[in-house]
């Protein structure tokens, strides 16, 4: 198991490793998160042939495993929708009762599910990778954990903690979190892990030595910087840190929302030879953009009126009427339409940025499925689109149609996939449901001749790191 000092330090990271490792020794691997906080989420196969959500990390996990994504890996998803309220989504399928539960009240009605999910894993598999949420120091948390050292001690995990030492107060955050573990718990971390470390590790010492003396915890890797990993962080975030190597050819600015969802789909962007990604919460995010980008949103109408009043309409608009390319996906296409209609009290009621004539209607009912599907005929800007065929998947509450009012005058949109993507007449401004477009290869091809490093690829890439971090029989031992 691998648990961390803080959210960020690496635990996502280090568990894909683990799986893509364990899974190149022969071994038949699954990855496991109890409860996930994201709105970066995947289609997988649920029970009895339905679909459902799981939190983008442990998908891209079970393929480092080399196994089938099932709900079963992440049994529990929460998926903000404001400061206070997320929706939660229970064995893949949205719970409203839970929804509605208060925080410490749900942990009870959860954890059999859970248990069961990890137990059915175990049974299935010689290797179950158990990643961690936040701290299991959390001692406000500690008695309705679900995720952390409850599921440790159910598995009797051998657990790994992982810390951010370019953060600084690495040491301290080790021996804090280890110092406020019961004694129980205390007995099942059998190693510490320095991540993201730059410099010299000779000078580390003679913490390592010292931090051991005081808990019995050796420090079994020192894992360096990785700015250009190729692995989607599991909050989709970015920066030019990170940003491909030489001239720059395509500017790419993703509008930042506060509910933003799905991030993660972009990453290929960000790995294909001259494409810059930047962000864009002001209008100057959005100068020298040669493509916007209009993300999924879990909250289209608040993010929508956030849009509005940081004057990106404008800015999003003035781009489009020079000929700029305009992309919306999932909620970024139900903002280009012209209206968000709820009857239900699901989203909110909302004018669009009126780039496409469509209005989208909010149901209850919530679209999960992965799709194949082929563009049509689609001129202009996104022409190289044209007669692809694409692979992703949908997320989405609301179906979204030409506006018909706006149809009776002839402004009609283009629809370029049924019931998936339209554009306009012009062929600049393209809108559409698939997520997961940019993680097609025939896509990157089409619209750069280009090819970005494949998944294989990069998990490899991970395993590799992680071999080279570890103190020698360290990976061994933990699955003996």
């Amino acid at each position: 198991m691998v648990l961390g000092t803080t959210s960020g330090a690496g635990k996502s990271w280090l568990a894909t490793a683990l799986c893509r490792h364990y899974a190149r020794q022969g071994f038949k691997v699954a990855p496991f998160k109890a409860q996930n906080m994201s709105n970066n989420a995947r289609v997988v196969a649920g029970p009895q042939g339905a679909w459902g959500e799981i939190g983008s990390a442990q998908y891209f996990q079970a393929l480092a495993a080399r196994a089938v994504p099932d709900v079963r890996m992440n049994p529990l998803l929460l998926k903000p929708e404001a400061d206070t309220h997320s929706q939660v989504v229970l064995l893949g399928q949205v719970s409203e009762e839970l929804s509605a539960m208060p925080w410490r009240g749900r942990s009870q009605r959860v954890w059999p599910q859970i248990a069961a999910a990890l137990d059915a894993l175990r049974a299935e598999n010689d290797v179950v990778v158990i990643e961690g949420a936040g701290s299991p120091a959390e001692t406000n948390l500690h008695a309705s954990d679900v995720v952390n050292m409850r599921v440790a001690r159910h598995a009797g995990a051998r657990c790994l903690l992982v810390t951010d030492i370019d953060r600084g107060g690495a040491f301290a955050h080790l021996y804090g979190t280890w110092a406020l573990l019961p004694g129980d718990e205390r007995a099942l971390i059998h190693g510490f892990v320095l991540n993201k470390f730059r410099g010299d590790a000779s000078l580390l010492a003679p913490a390592p030595e010292d931090l051991q003396k005081l808990t019995g915890v050796p420090t079994v890797a020192t894992i360096p910087m990785q700015w250009k990993h190729g692995l989607p962080e599991e909050d989709g975030v970015f920066d030019d840190r990170s940003a491909a190597a030489g001239a720059v050819h395509t500017t790419v600015a993703v509008v930042a929302y506060p509910r933003i969802s799905n991030l993660d789909e972009f990453q290929p962007l960000k790995n294909v030879p001259g494409v810059r990604l930047v962000w864009a919460r002001s209008p100057a995010g959005l100068a020298g953009a040669d493509w916007v980008v209009l993300p999924g949103s879990k909250a289209t109408a608040a993010d929508l009126a956030w849009l509005r009043a940081r004057g990106l309409d404008g800015a999003i608009a003035a781009h489009a009427a020079r000929g700029g390319r305009v992309l919306g996906v999932c909620g970024g296409l139900q903002m280009l339409g012209e209206a968000l209609v709820d009857t239900e009290g699901i989203d909110g009621n909302a004018p669009g940025l009126g780039l496409l004539p469509l209005v989208t209607a909010f149901a209850r009912g919530k679209t999960v499925q992965p799709t194949r599907a082929r563009f049509g005929a689609l001129p202009g800007a996104w022409g190289a689109l044209a007669g692809v065929a694409v692979a992703g998947y949908e997320i989405h509450h609301g179906q979204t149609a030409q506006h018909p009012a706006m149809a009776a005058k002839g402004d009609v949109a283009r629809e370029v996939i049924p019931g998936l993507a339209w554009s306009n007449p012009a062929g600049n401004v393209l809108g559409l449901y698939l997520h997961g477009l940019f993680e097609d290869a025939a896509v990157l091809r089409a619209l750069f001749g280009a090819e970005a490093p494949t998944l294989d690829g990069v998990f490899d890439g991970l395993a590799d790191a992680l071999g080279a971090s570890f103190a020698p029989g360290v990976l061994d031992a933990l699955v003996q």
